[in-house]
């Protein structure tokens, strides 16, 4: 502590010594900020709220940074000097650590004025004012200014009438007076420059949409006429209708439907020497596409699905872009170049289409290597290599065959557990295996095609086989083989299907450490239900043959609309057909579930959906809300198993409810036990989750955001305590709102554009256990129960509270 002092008192002194006073110039003061007062119309009294800091958000250049008053930043500029060599280590310095001084001038005052009488403008408050001064500071010796702007505001205009003016009644003039059908122009809107612009916008898409090729909406032009409330005393003041018209002098090839007529498709290939290029070049055409492959690499299907347009189809801007994004997304070119040409006839209204593509290479080979830190005291890394094979059978299809190899340390929390004999059991894993998937970009099943002129994306079939072993150390080990066919397609961008409709899972337990084991089941500071649990899970066997159908819909969100949803559902069950097939094990086991290859087969429903919705509220601060819902159901010949934790869910987490470590919350009301999380780390799954999580988000910079969050929620289970291995709080009931867990806090996140690292550091408000809660005294008495909302309980200068209720969360990605 002392010696922070002395740092502090030095540094105090150093900047007191320094001055940059002697760098600037004469009559010159260094611009540090500035300053916007806002006022309106004495008589209309228009609404300003918010006004004041858009304007701010105008004035440029941007001020020199001061700490005290102190242009530190400048100084450092002058103090280092000027650099011999611009790519030296001191010009580095120089521009790194300095920045060289910007000066307050009227000038500069006057041109950001004239911006902001500009902006009120284009805003709709028509004829307001502005007016920039410079204020020196008060200590003359910090030779420093403020650029103080006086803004007289106007009441704004708003949106009476919209036509749009056409001078015949040729087949463009009824298109573009269709269009006004969905204008994003609205009565009673305010008239703003933007909105204007944007409409120009939709009208040229719309208008590309019927065939229009050449159109540009720079050929509109909008015409405001503010005067119509002095000419009609029944309208208010402030309204304006809006004329909407084609330029005069447009040329005619501008209002003219077009229509394809050759397709040309070039693969860029090498020549192979026994290609006849002859030959392949004057090979028929086929639905008007000519595909040029001198490679034969690829087969022409793929072009046929890929591109939607036809011979003789009208061009739409729609089935322009639907056709280049189908072809990048086959993931077999570096890039895609796209062309129309009019054909030469001096009537033609004929597009010639040609698609130049480049081959990316067949085969590649990446290797990714993560570390990570998890909010149970898990710490660890993971290698992934990764092998493609793109066009593996010249369809574009692509072969993925992914191995990895991780494992996680404890590194915390459990090492610390007062019993040494468990405290190593079970708290470090080691996962590896592998992955194969073969992906088609088209239905693979018989008498099934698309129409690509009807769908939005190629569907596609993908194949899967995957591998995994979870090795818990010290326990046991789970090994699961999987296997999927699956279907992904979407008619429109923003609804995408995926339909699995065979999915065969086999999943068992082994490698067991019996000397461990016995460690556990004969310590006396074991709970009976953790040995049932540990048993339920070591015994564990599951063959499950089922299908899983998702739906996925993100509406793209209208101009302008602060609002933004999506919404996620999905449908799984399983085990029926393996259910009838299966046979009942012979007495005296004849009461256990049945068996295929002796394997108990589990039969389920699972149901979950997600609903996400986020609501800009300015331009800097976001609200970003998600609710999770989700259900597993075992019936029938499981429904005395318990269920897969695979198939499970758990509460907290980074992604989560974020006070809560991951896999440590619930079920219901169950207390967090020690000595139960040092036996089998944070396990706690269950058959039902409600969550729900809101957080506002924070921009500061283009890099530094942040966030207040709040998450809520649990999980719970159904059947009874000898299925589930917990006690009766862990059951839901009409009570189940009683249990829900609550907590919040606050994030940093660094925004990299390609990436973002998220800390989040979080507390409980509400523990649900609380409720129920076994007396310490008598643990096989009857239950206690307090308040469940622990903010009397916030102690953040005891240290045992903040390393049982401080929960940092660190994640790349946000929450939702």
């Amino acid at each position: 502590m002392k010696n922070s002092l002395y740092v502090i008192l030095v540094t105090c002194l150093f900047l007191g010594g320094c001055s940059v006073n002697k760098y600037v110039p004469a009559g010159q003061s260094l611009y540090v900020g500035s300053k916007v007062n806002v006022q309106p119309d004495s008589i209309s009294k228009p609404n300003i709220s918010g006004l004041s800091s858009q304007l701010e958000g105008l004035v440029k250049p941007p001020p020199n940074k001061t700490l005290f008053g102190f242009a530190w930043k400048v100084w450092f500029y002058y103090w280092i000097g000027e650099p011999k060599d611009e790519g030296g280590l001191r010009s580095w310095f120089r521009n790194k650590l300095g920045e060289a001084p910007r000066f307050a001038t009227e000038r500069v005052a006057d041109i950001n004025a004239a911006n902001m009488v500009s902006f009120l403008d284009n805003e709709g408050y028509y004829r307001s004012s502005a007016e920039g001064k410079i204020v020196e500071s008060k200590k003359k010796k910090r030779r420093t200014a403020i650029m103080e702007f006086d803004v007289y505001v106007m009441p704004r205009y708003v949106i009476n009438e919209i036509s749009y003016s056409v001078p015949d009644s040729s087949l463009f003039s009824r298109d573009l007076v269709k269009a006004k059908e969905k204008t994003l122009l609205k009565k009673g809107d305010p008239i703003r420059l933007d909105a204007v612009t944007t409409e120009r916008t939709r009208i040229d898409q719309e208008l590309k949409g019927k065939g229009y090729y050449f159109f540009n909406p720079d050929y509109l032009i909008a015409k405001v006429d503010s005067t119509i409330g002095r000419a009609d005393s029944t309208l208010g003041a402030q309204q304006v209708n809006i004329y909407l018209e084609v330029k005069q002098g447009t040329a005619q090839t501008s209002l003219k439907q077009y229509f394809i007529n050759d397709i040309y498709v070039n693969t860029g290939t090498e020549e192979n020497n026994s290609t006849d290029t002859v030959t392949t070049t004057r090979r028929r055409l086929r639905r008007g596409i000519k595909v040029i492959d001198p490679g034969k690499l690829y087969k022409r299907r793929i072009f046929y699905d890929a591109i939607g347009f036809r011979h003789g189809n009208m061009y739409t801007n729609t089935m322009h872009d639907v056709s280049l994004s189908r072809l990048v997304n086959l993931q077999n070119f570096r890039f895609v170049k796209n062309r129309f040409d009019l054909v030469p006839r001096s009537d033609s209204a004929l597009l010639d289409v040609y698609y130049d593509l480049a081959p990316m290479k067949k085969k590649s080979l990446q290797t990714t290597i993560s570390a990570s830190t998890k909010s149970n005291n898990l710490g660890g890394s993971q290698l992934d290599v990764t092998w493609r094979n793109r066009n593996t059978f010249k369809g574009a299809e692509m072969l993925t065959v992914n191995g990895f190899f991780g494992f996680d340390v404890q590194l915390g929390g459990n090492r610390s557990a007062t019993n040494t004999d468990f405290r190593k059991i079970g708290n470090e894993y080691i996962r590896y295996g592998g992955r194969t998937d073969l992906s088609f970009p088209r239905f693979v099943i018989p008498f099934v095609r698309i129409r690509p002129e009807k769908s939005q994306a190629l569907p596609k079939t993908v194949l899967s086989l995957n591998y995994e072993a979870r090795v818990q150390r010290g326990l046991y080990t789970t090994t699961s083989i999987r296997g999927d066919w699956s279907y992904v397609w979407s008619k429109k961008s923003s609804v995408v299907h995926t339909l699995a409709p065979i999915s065969i899972n086999y999943v068992q337990t082994g490698g067991v450490n019996s000397e461990n084991l016995d460690k556990i089941i004969f310590s006396p500071n074991t709970n009976p239900l953790d040995i049932d649990r540990l048993f339920k899970i070591i015994d564990a066997r599951y063959f499950i043959a089922g299908s899983n159908y998702t739906i996925s819909y993100r509406p793209v969100p209208r101009p302008f609309s602060k609002n933004q949803f999506a919404l996620t559902g999905g449908l799984d069950y399983g085990g029926n057909l393996l259910s009838l097939l299966a046979k009942r094990p012979p007495p005296p086991d004849d009461t256990l579930p049945k068996q295929f290859l002796k394997v108990p087969v589990f039969q389920y429903v699972k149901v979950d959906g997600d609903i996400r919705y986020y609501r800009t509220l300015t331009p800097s601060i976001k609200w970003a809300n998600r609710l999770l819902v989700g259900m597993i159901k075992p019936y029938g010949n499981a429904k005395t198993m318990p269920t897969p934790q695979f198939k499970q869910y758990f509460g907290g987490g980074s992604t989560g409810i974020r006070a809560f470590r991951a896999r440590s919350l619930g079920p219901g009301g169950v207390e967090p036990d020690t000595a139960s999380f040092n036996l089998l780390g944070y396990q706690q799954f269950a058959d039902i989750r409600l969550e729900f999580n809101t957080e506002f988000r924070i921009k500061f910079t283009n890099i530094i955001n942040g966030a207040i969050f709040m998450d809520a929620g649990n999980i719970w289970s159904f059947g009874d305590t000898a299925r589930i291995a917990f006690d009766s709080r862990a059951l839901i009931s009409k009570d189940f709102l009683k249990q829900v867990a609550v907590g919040g806090g606050i994030g940093l996140r660094l925004d990299f554009s390609y990436l973002v690292f998220r800390l989040d550091l979080a507390t409980p408000f509400r523990k649900p256990w609380y409720t129920q809660y076994r007396n310490p005294e008598n643990p096989d008495g009857p239950y206690l129960s307090k308040n469940p909302w622990v903010f009397n309980e916030i102690n953040f200068r005891d240290k045992a509270w903040r390393r049982e209720n401080l929960v940092l969360n660190i994640a790349v990605g946000l929450p939702f």
